[in-house]
């Protein structure tokens, strides 16, 4: 089969592209938000081919994965027909929630929607259109935490900018827990926007390849994100072997199983498992243990390879 998908979400993407098929992700010249290409920073297989909006109409596209309204117009325009198309929605909802219509329910068609989480189907208003779940999936980076640091590790792209939303006004109470090392895009000078010193939280910006083994060397995994769909970077803190800390939103209750963290809306009980697992490195051995055991067991590839397997085969037959 010959997938058309945009390059949207390298994580995630790069889960999908270890399918049996070929995908075609569109490039332009100025690689923008509609012709990104392949990935740069992620590992992509062969079977990822990259090709400019004007040879789309020859491709023989089987079928279209939708993640953004626009793209529905972009295939009509780039391929001159209608495959057979879902639409693969990443996010929670925002707005008026949990009144939020979801985009999908203004094309026409009848196009499936696909959530990545129970709780972003639950939340998101999406009509009579068809939804179907296929939880997340995730490329197994290997067990590898040592926890030599005893650090804390937090993963989030502009943290300043998203104040709330990531959680970012907690992070003093955790940094008084535990230094925190915090990687993503955006971080720069974020010790002094939240007026700790420098050494209770430091910032990161690493390239894919080199953040699996940054993180793995912190004693422990903190998520103290608010609002989010299901942040992979927990899923794969989990695969690594690291103990979690996670605020109990969205879908972390679900993630994350007793044995695997602490999970809680008490920031009291939170800054305490921190500093527990700080304290104690044989304890967050075990408890990183039990989370990469979780998370082999519900988000592991084979599993999420196969659901969408059956999903792309309904919608083509």
């Amino acid at each position: 089969m010959r997938i058309l998908i945009w390059h949207v979400h390298g994580s995630w993407t790069t889960a999908f592209v270890q399918g049996p098929h070929t995908y075609i992700v569109p490039v332009t010249p100025d690689r923008g938000p509609d012709g990104l290409g392949r990935a740069r920073t992620f590992d992509w297989p062969g079977s990822v081919i990259e090709l400019p909006p004007e040879r789309l109409r020859e491709a023989d596209i089987d079928l279209v994965v939708l993640q953004r309204p626009h793209e529905y117009d972009l295939v009509r325009r780039w391929l001159g027909r209608r495959p057979p198309m879902v639409y693969l929605e990443h996010n929670a909802p925002h707005g008026n929630v949990p009144d939020t219509r979801h985009p999908v329910t203004e094309l026409p068609d009848g196009i499936p929607l696909v959530h990545v989480t129970h709780f972003n189907r639950l939340m998101w208003d999406a009509g009579s259109a068809e939804t179907a779940v296929i939880e997340h999936g995730i490329v197994d980076p290997g067990p590898l935490w040592t926890g030599e640091l005893p650090h804390a590790a937090v993963v989030v792209n502009e943290p300043v900018r998203r104040g709330r939303t990531t959680g970012t006004d907690l992070l003093p109470a955790f940094a008084r827990a535990a230094p925190l090392d915090v990687f993503g895009m955006g971080t720069d000078g974020l010790a002094g926007h939240l007026g700790v010193p420098p050494g209770r939280c430091r910032s990161h910006e690493l390239v894919q390849k080199d953040l699996h083994s940054a993180m793995a060397r912190r004693r422990l995994y903190l998520h103290p994100v608010r609002w989010t769909s299901l942040g992979l970077s927990l899923l794969e803190a989990m695969h690594l072997g690291m103990p979690v800390v996670a605020l109990a939103t969205t879908e972390v209750t679900e993630a994350v199983p007793p044995g695997a963290g602490v999970v809680s809306n008490r920031i009291d009980v939170l800054t305490d498992a921190v500093r527990d697992f700080v304290a104690d490195p044989l304890h967050a051995r075990a408890v990183g243990e039990g989370a990469r055991a979780a998370a082999l067991s519900r988000y592991g590839l084979p599993r999420f390879l196969d659901d969408w397997e059956r999903l792309l085969k309904e919608v083509t037959r």
